[in-house]
């Protein structure tokens, strides 16, 4: 069993430029799939140690599912890498990788990415991987930006502040 961790309140999130990436081996994936959300229930399966989440739960009381900041379906449109399918998934299969998805999107607040990749393979050498990967990793933290700025101006246009001038149509002018 792994061992709680007590937080006083909410764990804070990590700073904007950072974001934890996950790579995990799916032995029957013939392409490079991007997870987009982690589950909290549903875990039968025994890791090869024998860990199994009590009653196959990541985190009693938790969100049924946490979602990534990162837009995982336009990472997958937007990555070009030649002899390299990247694809997107809503769905990383209950297992190891999906419950360490899960707990690092909850105590991340969203700031994590999970890459489950296939086998090597004549088709896909350790250099070509790395390349992909690197390919992808950059895109995903150029999606975070993105998502940040988005929820500054957001936060700025919601809170009104009158001080900057006077709210027309949503915008401080």
């Amino acid at each position: 069993m792994i061992p709680s961790v007590g937080f006083s309140g909410t764990p804070p999130g990590p700073p904007s430029n950072e974001l934890a990436v996950h790579v995990g081996l799916d032995a029957t994936a013939k392409a490079i799939v991007l997870e987009q959300c982690g589950k909290n229930r549903g875990y039968r399966d025994a890791d090869i140690r024998g860990f199994r989440p009590d009653r196959g739960v990541c985190l009693p009381h938790g969100p049924e599912v946490i979602t990534s900041r990162v837009s995982m379906k336009t990472v997958s449109r937007r990555v070009a890498v030649e002899g390299v399918e990247v694809a997107f998934s809503r769905d990383a299969g209950r297992y190891v990788c999906d419950y360490t998805y899960y707990l690092s999107l909850h105590h991340g607040n969203g700031c994590a990415v999970l890459v489950h990749v296939p086998p090597l393979s004549r088709w896909l050498p350790a250099s070509l991987l790395g390349k992909a990967l690197q390919v992808i990793i950059q895109e995903m933290l150029e999606e975070t930006e993105k998502a940040r700025a988005q929820s500054l101006v957001c936060r700025k246009l919601n809170l009104g502040d009158s001080s900057q001038g006077e709210p027309i149509g949503g915008l401080l002018l």
